[in-house]
């Protein structure tokens, strides 16, 4: 295997409105086809563009990925006929701060309320700046992952 397919990602809870006006957001609708521990299938749509992500289990933020482009129809259909509900939706937000890009999502339905920064690493172990409205790690909280949100929304916290 590819060590191309590995993703290294860290995130955080947001504790202000600071980011905001940075960047304009994109509108993602996503579904999961299987929340199984150790293994996710995603179908996502980020505005018209469809992508198919499988996902294996992480360990200290680095773990499997393999995503693939599909047609956004195809996306929208199976988000709406097979995926478990409640779906995800959340607007997102890319934000550079000293040579790194965030991504920042904003929660909307069953999740409104939530926001979260996320970073990807090239390692585990590297080092990187954190703006001023980042706050708790929750990296290894697993109720933040989106696979989960969908089973336990943040609305029944």
């Amino acid at each position: 295997m590819s060590r191309q397919n590995i993703e290294i990602e860290r995130k955080f809870l947001v504790t202000s409105d600071e980011w905001k006006g940075s960047s304009q957001g994109i509108l993602f609708r996503q579904g999961y086809l299987s929340t199984e521990p150790g293994r996710t299938v995603r179908v996502r749509l980020e505005g018209e563009k469809g992508k198919l992500t499988i996902k294996g289990e992480k360990k200290n933020g680095a773990g499997d990925e393999f995503e693939y482009d599909i047609p956004g129809d195809e996306a929208a259909y199976l988000i709406d006929h097979l995926c478990l509900k409640p779906f995800i939706e959340k607007m997102r937000y890319r934000i550079n701060f000293k040579g790194n890009t965030w991504e920042v999502d904003e929660f909307f339905g069953a999740n409104l309320g939530l926001i979260l920064a996320e970073i990807e690493l090239n390692s585990v172990d590297q080092k990187f700046d954190k703006p001023g409205w980042i706050g708790e790690d929750v990296t290894e909280d697993s109720r933040y992952k989106n696979a989960n949100l969908v089973q336990n929304p943040f609305s029944k916290w």
